[in-house]
């Protein structure tokens, strides 16, 4: 009995951050995924550090073209003589920018139109969602390109588009959270004592169901980095001659039969980068799923 006691203490002492730290420390296909997620993060930090933006990156070296992995290009080099290894550190910063960017204004734009749709009900969430079913019955590929195409290519047009075609998922389940939580106590009392409305969603409601969002947030990342990288490849992302993954996948696939390396370093890239984020996600996910609390 004591020792039962000890346990509930010690359950009892933490916080539900801290609950679910605890948790996710315990999964440890989330922990490689954060520690891959560091790695990478630290590697995208570091690359001015080792290489020279201008020399090694976007400057052409002809005399240097199509080497393959030595002591000098660890990645060997691109068909115009750039290190190829250089361009996939620098290219981690595109990619992971793409990606959270790209989540956080698909979050703006989705957990906005979500509470509304949730809070206010009636015609006005009938309208919100027939409008993002509209949407989401548009391949996010095809939308994504319609977007870049109306706009032009640039980094900040590739941003949008991808946020654009990731706001449906989180409309909808900004939408059913919000509507979980309108009618607890909590909220009639705030709403009684006269707090306005975005001030009783912003600071009662959405705080107790952020825990979707959350995971998804963390999922939607790695897709995101997965449709900046198809539209790079496509010529409809970063622009030339910056060092975005997809972009050089396009430009080595040319040379893949006798240069497999051009396209073998960014496509393990962007892998592992996408399976950091989804085994992250993931364990998130486990951990804040209240069937797993004891």
């Amino acid at each position: 009995m004591a020792k039962k006691e000890l346990v509930s203490q010690k359950y009892a002492k933490r916080s539900t951050m801290g609950e679910i730290w605890h948790r996710l420390k315990k999964n440890k296909g989330a922990m490689f995924g954060l520690a891959l997620l560091i790695l990478i993060i630290v590697v995208a930090l570091s690359a001015p550090i080792i290489f020279d933006y201008e020399t090694q990156v976007i400057n052409q070296d002809l005399a240097n073209r199509l080497q393959k992995p030595s002591m000098e290009h660890p990645f060997g080099t691109d068909e115009l003589g750039r290190d190829i290894m250089a361009r996939v550190l620098y290219g981690a910063r595109y990619s992971l920018a793409v990606g959270i960017i790209a989540v956080v204004i698909a979050i703006i734009i989705g957990v906005t139109l979500g509470c509304v749709a949730g809070y206010v009900g009636g015609a006005v969430s009938e309208v919100i969602m027939r409008v993002t079913d509209i949407f989401s019955s548009v391949p996010t590929m095809l939308l994504a390109i319609a977007i870049v195409s109306a706009f032009g290519v640039s980094l900040t047009n590739l941003m949008l588009a991808v946020g654009v075609t990731s706001a449906p998922a989180f409309v909808r389940i900004a939408r059913a959270s919000i509507m979980t939580v309108r009618n607890e106590e909590y909220v009639e009392a705030a709403r009684a004592l006269g707090v306005p409305t975005w001030k009783n969603v912003l600071v009662h409601m959405l705080p107790n169901s952020i825990s979707p969002l959350i995971v998804q947030a963390t999922q939607r990342v790695a897709s995101a980095i997965i449709s900046a990288s198809s539209l790079s490849f496509l010529g409809l992302g970063v622009p030339q001659p910056a060092p975005e993954w997809g972009a050089m996948l396009s430009g080595g696939r040319n040379f893949i039969r006798d240069y497999s390396y051009m396209t073998l370093f960014p496509g393990l890239a962007i892998m592992i980068t996408v399976l950091a984020f989804n085994l992250l996600g993931d364990g998130i996910r486990d951990a804040i799923d209240p069937k797993l609390k004891r």
